[in-house]
């Protein structure tokens, strides 16, 4: 199976967990980090039903590859998100040291990534994953979409 089939396989994966945010009131977002194409941790959002801020669905899958492999430090891997990464996220991801970051929907209000911030373009880093934006962009975006246009009525 190629890297790229690997992607579209682990973002499909990454939007059903969105969904599960969805269907718990939650902003639909989806993410699931992978190893040798074997998930580690996966989570969506969730900073509502747990009433923590910090439980974005990035910081949920790190959170939950940490504890499986009793590591803080989690080299060769790629997390899939179906959005782009907040700043919160992005500080977990360098410091978490992932390979790469795969996000489907940019983020125009606080996307970390180059949507509205690009701080991996920041000199003084001292770890830079690679970062592959906007696929399944459209299926990302409409789970967005349409969960903030049915909760506005």
């Amino acid at each position: 199976m190629g890297a790229e089939h690997n992607d579209f396989y682990w973002m499909g994966y990454a939007l059903e967990l969105a969904r599960r945010a969805a269907d718990a009131g939650e902003v639909p977002v989806g993410a699931v980090l992978v190893r040798d194409n074997e998930p580690l941790g996966e989570g969506w959002n969730s900073p509502i039903s747990n009433n923590d801020p910090s439980a974005h669905a990035e910081i949920v899958a790190l959170r939950q590859a940490g504890q499986r492999t009793a590591a803080y430090r989690l080299p060769d891997t790629t997390l899939y998100v179906t959005l782009e990464p907040c700043f919160m996220c992005l500080g977990a991801i360098i410091h978490a040291r992932l390979s790469r970051i795969v996000y489907g929907a940019p983020d125009t209000k606080t996307g970390a990534c180059g949507g509205q911030f690009d701080l991996l373009g920041l000199s003084g880093h001292n770890h830079y994953p690679q970062v592959v934006g906007g696929l399944l962009a459209q299926e990302c975006g409409d789970l967005l979409r349409n969960f903030f246009r049915q909760r506005r009525g």
